[in-house]
């Protein structure tokens, strides 16, 4: 599984969006672009994002959905790997990140789901940093991301693995919309307002 517990190495307090915000998708969009000119990209820098997870367990499945999303409105912005096709999930993300560390300065957005307190459930974050998959099911597997973008499915601390299996689907197609044409529509902002 590709979940963990808390957000690894952030620099700031992450951007939390509500799913059910009426504006989810326009703060996402602000919040993502934001991020985005902070890190001041090189033209030439390459630009990935990495949506990990399986689409063998449904609270797991958020980056691969996202991922096929973005495939499917032909996201030109960045690199995507991770999709329900081919998923990146615990069993070879060693394997894509070695792609991804071949290529030139690479950066890095790593998308994720994860499991939280209950107060937190339907939110997603965005913030600086890498996240580090698997921690909250145990997995030890190496950090991923210079930003992440999470989505909190469900409840955790005990039986992680029947939790994921039983979270409700309709949780996770609503952050793989917002996750997705928020994506889409911070990075038009980031190229009408820089050399990206």
């Amino acid at each position: 599984m590709s979940l963990f517990s808390p957000i690894q190495q952030s620099v700031t307090t992450p951007t939390r969006i509500h799913i059910e915000d009426l504006e989810a998708v326009n703060k996402f969009a602000a919040a993502f672009s934001e991020n985005i000119l902070k890190k001041e990209l090189n033209p030439d820098q390459s630009r990935v994002i990495v949506c990990i997870g399986t689409d063998r367990s449904t609270g797991d499945s958020l980056g691969p959905i996202v991922g096929s999303r973005l495939q499917e409105i032909n996201h030109q912005y960045f690199k995507i790997l991770g999709t329900l096709q081919d998923p990146v999930h615990a069993g070879n993300l060693t394997e894509y990140l070695k792609i991804v560390n071949e290529l030139a300065n690479p950066f890095v957005i790593a998308i994720d789901a994860c499991l939280g307190n209950i107060d937190n459930v339907g939110y997603i974050n965005i913030g600086e940093g890498a996240i580090k998959p698997g921690a909250g099911v145990n997995k030890l597997l190496p950090p991923v991301g210079d930003l992440h973008i999470t989505g909190v499915v469900n409840v955790g601390g005990f039986m992680e693995y029947f939790v994921l299996q039983n979270t409700r689907l309709n949780v996770v197609m609503k952050m793989s919309k917002i996750i997705s044409e928020g994506i889409n529509r911070g990075s038009r902002l980031v190229a009408a307002s820089s050399d990206y």
